[in-house]
């Protein structure tokens, strides 16, 4: 029994020694194993959910929020279930509506201290959001869950206000007209005889021209955003450099450039307000749907207007004279992380993956605009349809003929454009002058502003 006993124990002590020697090494394992998953491989976003001390990640749930038409809602979707495969312990629930109805739902959600994790963020509304402690900081994840490596600094640094970093650039575009040549034709207009240095002038003759054939030239302008093109072009911007007031003093500006928009709708050029309040997206554009020659809006919407149109378009340059002052190089939009997010760091990890991941940039191709990524840029050159090249070229056109862009807007600056898409829609329905609508908004505006003094 004695030496039975013996064998017993001495057989229990090889297996105590053998197991004390295993948990060594598999501590060093791991080890090794997350010195190798350090690496973030923005290449391909596989190790974006990577964590230390080889322990398995934590499961998150991050919600996405964004605007835009069918095209960028497709395959943003794709992104994300592409993100989700490589990073199984995220879960992304998304959030998108059209332009107005985002950033009415936006609203009330920062109200609550209830945004989503990731936000799609424009220019005119970061500072206002930025400002109020809505959104995170970037800084610290620049380098680390953000690779910057192939990134200028002059694409990060358009959403930075201050000494902090409120948003993301997604990509490079600028403002250009989209020609439906077709539609041209039936007004007896050749995209040809149009220059390429054609005038303010020129615009509304062949506005006028289209009205005679029963065709909208253009579908319409974003009034703040085309006024503060021909603003530039005269010098002006339309806010001031601090953001207490407007940046033009002479309501003359005013008058001729929005006059002249009351010409071409009472024309029957432009439509009313009441018809361009029923486009909600790309789909129902004017221009979709056969009824106007043009659109005017940012380089990378050209892609998704082409894709809903499905028939050749063209792209031009706006009006002048002075079109180089005016024009300039516009971040189409950010992607920010609300501060009352849990899981900021997996939420820089996400957008790591959007703005550098190549697979997930063909799928992207160009419609937040041009991608800041000189590697992504160059790898998705080849990929790239007739249309999307022309985005491309245009924008690397734009950054020779354009100057310096006006930055953030300031806070306020959505109610100054409430402001001036009510008064110009009081113009175009002939309710007051256009001398009554420029000093209509230049007191509601800078009555708005001066809250920034």
């Amino acid at each position: 029994m004695t030496k039975k006993l013996l064998i017993v124990l001495s057989i229990a002590l090889l297996f105590l020694l053998a197991a004390c020697g295993g948990g060594g090494n598999a501590t060093k394992s791991d080890g090794n194993t997350t010195s190798n998953q350090t690496n973030t491989g923005s290449n391909s976003g596989g190790n974006s959910g990577g964590s230390s001390g080889g322990d398995a990640p934590k499961n998150v749930t991050l919600r996405i929020a964004w605007w835009g038409g069918e095209p960028r809602h497709d395959y943003t979707l794709k992104v994300i279930e592409m993100y989700q495969q490589q990073n199984p312990h995220v879960t992304i629930e998304p959030e998108y509506a059209s332009w107005d109805d985002y950033w009415t739902r936006l609203a009330p959600q920062a109200a609550a201290n209830q945004l989503p994790d990731i936000i799609q963020m424009d220019l005119s509304y970061i500072t206002q959001y930025g400002e109020k402690g809505q959104l995170a900081d970037l800084t610290p994840f620049i380098g680390n869950q953000i690779d910057v490596t192939n990134i200028s600094e002059s694409a990060i640094s358009g959403g930075r206000i201050g000494d902090k970093l409120y948003g993301f650039n997604a990509g490079v575009n600028t403002l250009q007209v989209h020609f439906d040549p077709a539609m041209l034709d039936k007004a007896g207009i050749s995209l040809d005889s149009i220059p390429t240095d054609w005038t303010w002038s020129d615009y509304e003759s062949l506005a006028m021209q289209a009205a005679e054939a029963g065709i909208y030239f253009d579908t319409g302008f974003k009034a703040d955003v085309f006024f503060n093109y021909y603003l530039r072009t005269q010098g002006k911007r339309l806010y001031s450099e601090d953001g207490t007031q407007l940046g033009y003093d002479d309501d003359q500006l005013f008058i001729d450039f929005f006059g002249m928009q009351h010409r071409l709708v009472k024309a029957g050029a432009k439509p009313t307000p009441d018809i361009t309040a029923q486009i909600k997206g790309l789909e129902d554009d004017l221009l979709v749907k056969n009824q106007a020659a043009s659109v005017w809006q940012w380089t990378n919407q050209f892609i998704g207007l082409q894709q809903v149109a499905d028939r050749p378009l063209e792209m031009h340059p706006l009006p002048g004279p002075n079109q180089t002052a005016g024009l300039y190089l516009k971040p189409s939009m950010f992607w920010s992380i609300a501060e009352n997010s849990q899981n900021k760091e997996e939420a820089a990890k996400f957008l790591d993956f959007f703005i550098n991941d190549i697979e997930a940039n063909k799928l992207i191709r160009g419609d937040r605009g041009v991608p800041v990524s000189s590697v992504v840029k160059e790898a998705l050159i080849p990929e790239l349809s007739e249309q999307q090249a022309q985005v491309f070229e245009f924008v690397a056109w734009a950054e020779k003929n354009s100057s310096p862009g006006d930055g953030p807007d300031p806070i306020g600056a959505g109610e100054v454009i409430a402001a001036l898409e009510s008064v110009t829609e009081a113009l175009y329905f002939d309710q007051i002058t256009p001398e009554e609508a420029a000093k209509q908004f230049r007191s509601e505006a800078n009555s708005i502003l001066s809250r920034n003094k």
